[in-house]
């Protein structure tokens, strides 16, 4: 049993709960906090540091390559796909307000896509006219072709660039929003698991067979491990798998690079390459909520490595991993009340680093 010291500090009563201390569990505390400072709000996080996606990412500072854009605009139509762009620009805009770039490895290099095609670029500036009300710039996509060689990309079409994209260092952001919260004295469980939650005129939050913390209101941010708690949701696992090499000599490229709609991602890391992706050659497989890596797909992602990006290079691979993000039948996030006193911000289609921001000023609204 636990002494009363315990369920006095530690374990007492709160206002708000957040279950996740990933980059919506954190950013939606700063903004319940900053909107009322006087609640209390506790944070409970099962692993010993923020996982899921959080961590386990690319660092990529998420725009939105053209294809994406278009593929995003057909299969949910403009006004929404306006919606989550602009929340993703917003969002990284807030995080350098919040944050000097140089204490998150901050990076504004551009954003880059390779496309073997011809149809996209006929619809270039179409889509410049859409984005236009938002970044402000005349042309958010542009053709580039003298960077193809430039970046040692000899293999490509086509590439073009996006401005407005850029790359991070999760890690470092995550410390600093952990930093932030706790100068907002916003108070942490990790290495806890919720094992079952009861709402009442409360909501009584189950830790183990003796043990609950209760709050008037209950926040879920854990994206793709939702499901555990909100069956009703559309909520879809998806595995991220990442490789990144060992330092290159003489490394031509600079920036966060896209291709096949944003299925394959890779940027430099200093003098060395980090490419994540190709989940689409696998996806059933990839439906998980498993942190492993694949042979099959890791040897599919060093060929890509060999073809696409470091054609005549000899490379070495020195770290393997893989994060999980939450889809679903659109890319939309879903942000909402799920009961009178639960509410969730969860499935943010992999675009949690810039979305996050403007998802937890939403939270706040709502509670």
């Amino acid at each position: 049993m636990n002494s009363v010291w315990e369920l006095d500090t530690f374990y007492r009563k709160r206002d708000i709960i957040i279950i996740g201390a990933g980059f919506s569990g954190l950013w939606t505390a700063i903004s319940v906090k900053e909107k009322y400072p006087e609640k209390s709000v506790l944070i409970i996080e099962r692993n010993a540091i923020p996982l899921g996606a959080s961590t386990r990412n690319a660092g990529f500072a998420c725009f939105g390559s053209l294809t994406e854009v278009i593929a995003d605009s057909e299969k949910m139509g403009w006004e929404k796909t306006l919606e989550l762009v602009t929340m993703r620009y917003n969002g990284l805009q807030k995080i350098q307000h919040y944050f000097k770039n140089s204490e998150i490895d901050f990076e504004l290099n551009g954003g880059y896509e390779i496309v073997n095609n011809e149809e996209p670029l006929s619809r270039i500036e179409a889509v410049n006219e859409k984005l236009k009300p938002i970044t402000g710039l005349d042309q958010t996509y542009t053709l580039k072709q003298n960077k193809i060689q430039e970046f040692g990309l000899g293999k490509s079409e086509f590439l073009i660039e996006n401005p407005c994209e850029g790359s991070l260092h999760s890690g470092k952001l995550l410390q600093k929003l952990l930093e932030k919260c706790h100068e907002l004295k916003i108070e942490f469980l990790f290495g806890t698991e919720v094992q079952h939650i009861n709402e009442t005129n409360q909501v009584e939050v189950q830790l183990s067979t003796d043990l609950s913390v209760t709050a008037d209101q209950l926040i879920y941010c854990t994206n793709a491990f939702t499901s555990k708690f909100l069956k009703e949701e559309n909520i879809v696992p998806a595995r991220g798998q990442i490789l990144l090499t060992e330092p290159i000599e003489g490394l031509k490229l600079k920036g966060t690079f896209h291709y096949d709609k944003g299925y394959y991602y890779f940027r430099n890391v200093g003098n060395r390459i980090l490419l994540g992706g190709g989940r689409n050659q696998d996806f059933k497989t990839e439906e998980t909520t498993a942190f492993e890596t694949t042979e099959f797909l890791q040897n599919h992602l060093e060929n890509f490595l060999r073809e696409v990006i470091l054609p005549y290079k000899d490379f070495k691979i020195a770290l393997r991993w893989s994060g999980i993000m939450a889809m679903g039948e659109e890319k939309s996030p879903i942000v909402k009340q799920v009961s009178k006193r639960q509410f969730c911000a969860v499935r943010l289609s992999g675009m949690g680093v810039a979305l996050a921001p403007k998802i937890g000023e939403m939270v706040a609204e709502m509670i």
